[in-house]
């Protein structure tokens, strides 16, 4: 990419009706309950954020928050199932924050959505709904 080009462009990725969004864990699921029960409203990852590209503008690396919260104008991604992709999903938040410091961001852990279940009173369902075992029993 010469130094004229400009780089690529936040991609808002089509909307998906709240019936047909497959989420990628259970704690996504649960977290989206919640939002609706609240009558937040929210978008399940919207926005696709290239992140690196090649020499010809092609995209290298791009990321999607998991969740836009409308009104709050932030976008959510929680990471419940494996603590060792925290360290890539900062690094993608940093980068993400360097070429889009207007975008607002923050990233969940699994201590952040188990606090966030104690504060709802669903502490007794965090092992259906965080880590490993939550994604081998989603949907039994």
């Amino acid at each position: 990419m010469t130094a004229q080009t400009a780089r690529p462009s936040p991609t808002a990725n089509p909307p998906v009706a709240r019936k047909d969004i497959s989420f990628s864990h259970p704690s996504e699921q649960e977290f989206a309950r919640v939002l609706d029960f609240y009558d937040i409203e929210w978008r399940y990852e919207p926005t696709t954020f290239p992140l690196e590209w090649d020499e010809d503008g092609i995209v290298t690396v791009a990321f999607s928050p998991d969740f836009y919260l409308v009104q709050q104008d932030l976008y959510i991604e929680l990471t419940t199932l494996r603590s060792r992709l925290m360290r890539i999903k900062h690094q993608k938040i940093r980068r993400l924050q360097e070429l889009y410091p207007d975008v607002r961001i923050r990233l969940w852990n699994r201590s952040d959505f188990e606090r966030f279940l104690e504060r709802l009173g669903m502490a007794d369902r965090s092992h259906e709904l965080i880590g490993k075992e939550a994604v081998n029993n989603h949907g039994a």
